[in-house]
């Protein structure tokens, strides 16, 4: 499947209409970029039933903005609407791979139980007590490859 081109305008109904998306924050002046673009095209077509969608971070300042997208490329992924991969950098495609398994075997439940605790935390955090800050990243816990049980 090819990649498709995200806006501020469709942005948020493929993130949360789609299983999986991944999203490529580039700039065309990007020499990472633009070494990246064809790892992310071969992964797309690789996995045509994860959403590969790009931003021109150029065209789409806003939406860049808004996502605190301010190094090229960044890759993100979603799954089931929620952030569960954030890095800039540009990924070889071994690297890439790896990461798309690792976000297809996520347990989402789990995902959901630790962002219900880290929103636990951060009221309290906002009512003075102490919280525990968290940045994007993979969700915690161990790579499962193959079929679940297994």
């Amino acid at each position: 499947m090819p990649t498709i081109t995200l806006t501020q305008h469709n942005f948020d109904s493929v993130v949360t209409s789609n299983p999986i998306v991944l999203v490529d924050w580039w700039a065309g002046w990007c020499g990472p970029c633009q070494r990246f673009a064809p790892v992310y095209e071969a992964s797309a077509d690789r996995h045509p039933e994860i959403v590969h969608g790009k931003v021109d971070t150029e065209a789409e300042p806003a939406l860049s903005a808004t996502a605190r997208v301010t190094q090229y490329p960044t890759l993100m992924a979603f799954r089931e609407g929620v952030l569960v991969y954030s890095e800039a950098g540009a990924l070889a495609a071994d690297a890439l791979e790896d990461l798309v398994q690792q976000i297809l075997w996520l347990d989402m439940d789990q995902v959901r139980r630790e962002l219900a605790q880290r929103s636990d935390a951060g009221q309290l955090a906002a009512a003075g007590a102490p919280g525990a800050a968290y940045r994007a990243g993979l969700a915690p816990g161990t790579p499962r490859y193959g079929w679940p049980g297994l």
